[in-house]
């Protein structure tokens, strides 16, 4: 969508990527490569992490955790700009799917969940929106980055929420539940690339279980988390099967 926009109006567009706290293992890091190397498009970076957890504290409700996100987006939005110059509008990679499942477009339906990038803004910002992609389904969005010729690598990557990890895990989010959920990921999604299998999946993540469980390793009683590991596979996010794992990439995971 930053590439989209920058074709049209050039250096007028400021990026801006703000650093939530609720990302994936290395993340940030390799969305400052991505956007100053490969796409070579101006960056504002924001670490605002600290903010994000304080707001998150003691918040196990997901759709809380949802509207508590897409506020605070805003609001570092809003303290960025200010610093930066004068911005009288903001884009967002708003989909079709995420309006769908947040409120009622064509007839009544029951929200399946709220986006924080659709319900989850402030009812009053300073910003005018700007969503070049909001009538477009993430098949559709994909066709469109082939032909900005925008890298594989990044045009297939598996679709993340704003909310991040903050939605993976299931209660309240801390450092440590974080870190726990960022090293597994990481061994599941490593594992689904090295074994050719990341881009044969819609969408895959783990989830951190609110519980414990009694387990054995060596000779010692262990009692530790337990995450659940999900994918799924889909074509334009409106449907979706499972993907059937064998056992044997089961057990390397």
């Amino acid at each position: 969508m930053a590439l989209l926009i920058h074709r049209a109006i050039g250096d007028r567009l400021t990026c801006i990527f703000v650093d939530n706290g609720v990302l994936r293992a290395n993340e940030a890091a390799q969305v400052r490569q991505r956007f100053l190397d490969k796409l070579e498009l101006p960056v504002v970076f924001e670490d605002a992490s600290e903010l994000f957890l304080e707001r998150l504290k003691g918040i196990t409700d997901p759709e809380e955790k949802r509207m508590i996100i897409g506020r605070a987006f805003i609001e570092v939005f809003e303290t960025k700009a200010a610093e930066l110059g004068e911005f009288e509008f903001l884009a967002q990679g708003t989909l079709y799917p995420d309006v769908i499942e947040s409120v009622s477009v064509v007839g009544p339906s029951v929200p399946i969940k709220s986006h924080h990038n659709v319900v989850g803004l402030p009812k009053e910002m300073q910003f005018s929106l700007i969503e070049p992609v909001r009538q477009l389904f993430k098949d559709e969005v994909r066709i469109l980055a082939k032909e900005l010729d925008l890298d594989d690598n990044i045009r297939n990557r598996h679709p993340f929420p704003g909310p991040g990890l903050a939605i993976r895990i299931l209660g309240e989010v801390t450092k440590d539940r974080l870190n726990i959920l960022r090293e597994a990921d990481k061994i599941y999604i490593d594992l689904l690339k090295e074994e050719k299998l990341y881009e044969k999946i819609w969408q895959a993540f783990c989830v951190l279980l609110p519980i414990k469980t009694v387990g054995v390793m060596g000779d010692a009683r262990t009692y530790e988390n337990v995450c659940a590991l999900r994918a799924v596979t889909s074509t334009d996010g409106m449907t979706a099967d499972y993907y059937p794992f064998n056992q044997n990439f089961l057990k390397k995971v």
